[in-house]
């Protein structure tokens, strides 16, 4: 009865939030189909936007997945009015004989307490569906708290937040997916200073183009804020190439230099597609590690003729993969971050900053442009504080007081890391497949998701994915994702910048987004002070929203 008169007085005084139209038909696993009302302007609506369904117990959180024509006669389609010359003609068509249709998948289940459950039935028949309003977006995925960030907001509700729990999304390894120019340093750079501002894990960031540090030019040639700026006393920058560090005005807080000595065969392992290293040559370097210890690289590439061939008269190394290993090893001394034997230990510098909560950002400079340069360090120094991590995680078995902080480590170009051929062998791979267990996970950036071996992204919790045009790609972020071929069309439709798709752990569901922009409101909203013009236009926008006068600029 209640129901019937709140439909009489929206009868008379109007529906204040659009009505679409009706459930028609649909199952749990195919989704609901959804007949639109003659008013719904069907131009208006789009894949990914969000729906619900109101039940007579429930509400039916819902995401459009496919959009249609459809009609009751198809003559109609055979000789259509002609709307030219019959404007009434069509007027009576349309809604009636011929109409707009959504196709539409169930996500969550909201109950009449507010709790969400997920979705195990359907609605029946003839259920109203509305467009989704600001509470129902807050329902699903609450407000910003200590542990909840603010990442975006639905297409369709631009004043209304998404927001991802940051305890979820680093308790396993996250992805961050994008074709190239989509955004995906952006993106990564806003769940970083979340993760930074809510302290839930500690960073490690790769940055192949010094992209995360101090600040960063973008596409219209402004310098953005970089997370030493927004968090000073939380972030240092580590750095390989002092002078190119210096020449972009950034004063790093430590010099990282490695050691011949240090490199193991295991840091090759990494290297095996990106140099071109066999098997055989990978052999043979075990072979001279056991033979030469921790100074086998610098006794080949100073090895006389006469020391080669007793090293190959004396053991069961491939003269021709020696002489192959020796070339890919000489392109290591172009790199002036290694050196026969360091004076500082790198791994202990960061280490030390991770334990005092601090995040550290490797710039890598010139030298982020030579790939095998990336991996070479990214692996060294990962298999490393890994393995810290695994003893001092084991040592305070029984004292959580004792434990190191979570750790997250970033890296780009992931599938150079992950590729199936290699995954298994190295320490990305290993640290992917172990969750949490020993406190390390990764944030993996890369335009080719399809070249991370299947067992690595069945990982990944969270995958956070701009725009994709590669059925292989699109089909690997999908994979193990209920509902995968509606969101596959959403996915595909997704604009070029400032929109994705996020789904896994951190969120109740999958949700499209428009991304949160990385401008002065987010610097302020970090923490980071407004300075002259542009604290005078957060005033008076300020002042607007209070007061309502565009005229108003604050008082002296």
């Amino acid at each position: 009865m209640a129901k019937k008169q709140v439909n009489e007085l929206d009868a008379f005084f109007g529906v204040r939030v659009p009505r679409l139209g009706v459930m028609t038909a649909g199952s749990l696993s195919r989704g609901l189909e959804v007949k639109l009302d003659p008013q719904t302007e069907l131009e208006d609506l789009a894949v990914g936007r969000y729906v619900v369904v109101r039940g007579r117990k429930r509400r039916f959180f819902c995401m459009v997945t496919d959009i249609g024509l459809e009609n009751t006669n198809n003559q109609i389609t055979l000789i259509p009015p002609d709307i030219q010359s019959n404007y009434y003609l069509a007027d009576v068509y349309q809604g009636t004989t011929a109409f707009g249709t959504l196709h539409i998948a169930p996500m969550l289940i909201i109950n009449e307490d507010g709790s969400i459950d997920p979705v195990r039935t359907i609605p029946p028949h003839f259920q109203e569906v509305w467009t989704a309003t600001e509470k129902d977006i807050n329902d699903v995925f609450g407000d910003e708290d200590e542990t909840h960030f603010n990442i975006g907001s639905p297409l369709e509700l631009q004043d209304t937040q998404i927001n991802v729990d940051l305890v979820r999304l680093t308790e396993r390894s996250v992805g961050v997916f994008g074709k190239s120019g989509t955004g995906k340093s952006y993106l990564t750079r806003v769940l970083l200073a979340g993760i930074i501002a809510r302290g839930t894990a500690v960073n490690l960031v790769f940055d192949m183009h010094n992209d995360y540090g101090w600040e960063v030019f973008n596409e219209e040639g402004q310098r953005d804020k970089g997370l030493k700026q927004l968090f000073p006393d939380r972030v240092s920058i580590f750095t390989l190439d002092d002078e190119s560090s210096r020449r972009r005005g950034v004063r790093p807080d430590f010099v990282v230099r490695l050691s011949y000595s240090d490199i193991e065969p295991e840091d090759l392992a990494a290297l095996r597609q990106t140099m071109d290293i066999s098997d055989t040559m990978l052999d043979a370097a075990y072979t001279l590690r056991r033979r030469w210890g921790k100074s086998w690289i610098q006794q080949l590439l100073t090895a006389d003729v006469d020391l080669i061939e007793e090293l190959l008269a004396s053991t069961t190394i491939n003269g021709a993969a020696l002489s192959a290993l020796m070339r890919r090893l000489e392109r290591f001394q172009r790199f002036g971050f290694l050196q026969p034997q360091a004076t500082d230990d790198s791994v202990s510098a960061i280490l030390n900053a991770i334990d005092q909560g601090t995040s550290v950002i490797l710039e890598f400079g010139r030298y982020g442009n030579a790939l095998e340069a990336y991996i070479l360090v990214a692996n060294y120094l990962t298999r490393r504080i890994r393995g810290r991590y695994v003893e001092r995680i084991e040592s305070s078995l029984g004292d959580e007081a004792k434990q190191p902080p979570q750790l997250m480590i970033t890296i780009e170009e992931a599938h150079k890391f992950l590729d199936p051929q290699i995954a298994r062998q190295t320490i990305f791979g290993t640290i992917a497949r172990e969750l949490r267990k020993y406190k390390v996970t990764l944030l993996v950036v890369d335009q080719r998701p399809s070249a991370i071996d299947e067992e690595v992204m069945s990982q990944v919790g969270t995958r956070v994915t701009a725009l994709l045009d590669n059925e292989r790609d699109i089909t690997a972020v999908l994979m193990g994702v209920s509902g995968a071929q509606g969101l596959r069309e959403v996915l595909a439709r997704l604009d070029t910048r400032q929109q994705a798709i996020v789904l896994g752990h951190a969120v109740p569901m999958p949700v499209v987004i428009k991304t949160r922009a990385y401008d002065e409101a987010f610097y302020a909203a970090m923490g980071a002070p407004l300075k002259g013009k542009k604290l005078k236009d957060a005033a008076k926008k300020g002042s607007k929203s209070l007061y309502g006068d565009e005229n108003f600029e604050g008082y002296d």
